[in-house]
């Protein structure tokens, strides 16, 4: 993870997103022999006016009562897949804002969403985001910053005490 201090108040600094990236040995222990490895990249354009690239890797997966010992996917469904993830990701990356895509990117969403349709071409296995890079930030403004700051925990807790209080007036 990458984050960049924006501001700093008192012994306080305010950061954030700048980039992500995952580890030399975590990439090499995805990659094997005798399965097809599949990258794409796209650039697209959060609402909130970040302007991202974001990588992803896909491995193809051997079937359950496969006999043959390689599981390598045709040029054609490559190149399909390859389309479909750059698709889930600018949609993904689109349709939400830098918060919403980190949220995404930790959770490992976009990668079950890349599998789980890909995997109507050829079945896939260990796909992730590898790689996020902010290129180009929308004007810095304090007020923005300070929002991803502020906790609140206080709509959970009244939810919480609403539920406690449903449940003693049932009984």
């Amino acid at each position: 993870m990458k984050v960049q201090v924006e501001e700093v108040k008192g012994f306080d600094c305010y950061t954030n997103f700048h980039g992500m990236d995952i580890t030399r040995d975590k990439l090499c222990t995805l990659v094997k022999k005798w399965h097809t490895l599949i990258e794409s990249f796209v650039q697209c354009k959060t609402t909130d006016g970040y302007l991202v690239r974001l990588f992803a890797i896909a491995f193809t997966r051997r079937q359950n009562k496969q006999v043959k010992a390689t599981c390598y996917a045709k040029g054609s469904q490559r190149k399909l897949i390859r389309q479909k993830m750059m698709e889930i990701m600018v949609n993904e990356a689109s349709k939400s804002t830098l918060k919403d895509l980190f949220k995404k990117l930790i959770s490992e969403s976009v990668g079950k969403e890349i599998t789980k349709e890909c995997s109507k071409i050829f079945p896939l296995q260990n796909v992730l985001v590898k790689k996020v890079k902010v290129l180009k930030k929308p004007k810095f403004d304090l007020t923005k910053l300070m929002e991803l700051y502020q906790d609140k925990p206080e709509a959970p807790k009244a939810a919480a005490e609403d539920e406690a209080k449903n449940i003693l007036a049932q009984e």
